[in-house]
């Protein structure tokens, strides 16, 4: 196999600089300017810093399917996962709340960024958590807000899709909200997927953050299927739907 061509390491540091400027940009934005802003110019505010950052790192984005509209509401989206780029990309391109592992909340900067733009947070060791996000998401979907996450529980390579849990989904249902799969795809030049880019197994945050910024350019991919009305469904036959949707637009078996 061909070795992927890397940037030079003047390259990476540069990026690495102008990153965490950036996240420190973020974090004065986020107490000077944000509590300030009405709903809709603080989420394109927003935005255009997580557009700004996939720019850093030279990560190029491609969004198809059936796009959501700007005044879409009450939705929850649902994703494969394979990045923490996945985050940024989303949030680039459309306005959303994400549903997100605890462990998250402790990163540095970039977890209190999370909490400042409505992340939710679950720790998913602790069933009764499960059921306080479940109220929350309920909640926020009553409101006419969107969600976002990751039903697969964790990521993968970009080569699987694992099974969906179901326990957000009735939130969706409850709020008689819309549930929107998406699929998530990091090609390489040759168009299978760029594996080099997944944090996943036992990859530190630092190692993921090494393998990103060695890479000369990165291509994401976000296609969006349907969405599905979540009333008239259980949660497992909802959780199947979407699953489907998702493993039919990433050309995955069905179950």
């Amino acid at each position: 196999m061909t070795q992927r061509p890397q940037t030079s390491p003047a390259t990476r540091l540069w990026r690495l600089v102008r990153a965490l400027w950036h996240l420190l940009c973020g974090v004065a934005v986020s107490v000077l300017i944000l509590p300030h802003l009405a709903d809709a110019p603080r989420e394109r505010r927003i935005q255009a810093w997580c557009a700004q950052l996939l720019r850093i790192f030279h990560v190029h984005m491609q969004v198809s399917g059936d796009l959501p509209h700007g005044d879409t509401r009450s939705v929850l989206f649902v994703a494969n996962h394979i990045s923490w780029i996945d985050i940024w990309a989303l949030k680039a391109s459309c306005p959303m709340q994400f549903v997100a592992k605890a462990e998250i909340r402790d990163w540095p900067m970039v977890g209190w960024l999370a909490q400042q733009t409505g992340t939710l947070f679950i720790e998913r060791e602790r069933r009764h958590d499960t059921g306080r996000v479940v109220r929350d998401v309920k909640q926020a979907l009553r409101q006419g807000g969107c969600l976002c996450f990751f039903p697969e529980g964790t990521t993968t390579d970009g080569t699987q899709l694992k099974p969906f849990k179901t326990s957000l989904m009735q939130a969706a249902i409850d709020a008689e909200a819309q549930v929107w799969p998406l699929a998530i795809r990091y090609p390489g030049a040759d168009g299978r997927p760029n594996t080099a880019i997944a944090y996943h197994g036992t990859m530190t945050m630092a190692q993921s953050l090494r393998a990103v910024l060695k890479q000369r350019e990165i291509l994401i991919e976000l296609e969006f299927a349907a969405p599905i009305p979540a009333a008239g469904h259980d949660r497992r036959q909802l959780s199947h739907a979407a699953r489907q949707a998702i493993a039919a637009l990433l050309h995955q078996p069905p179950h």
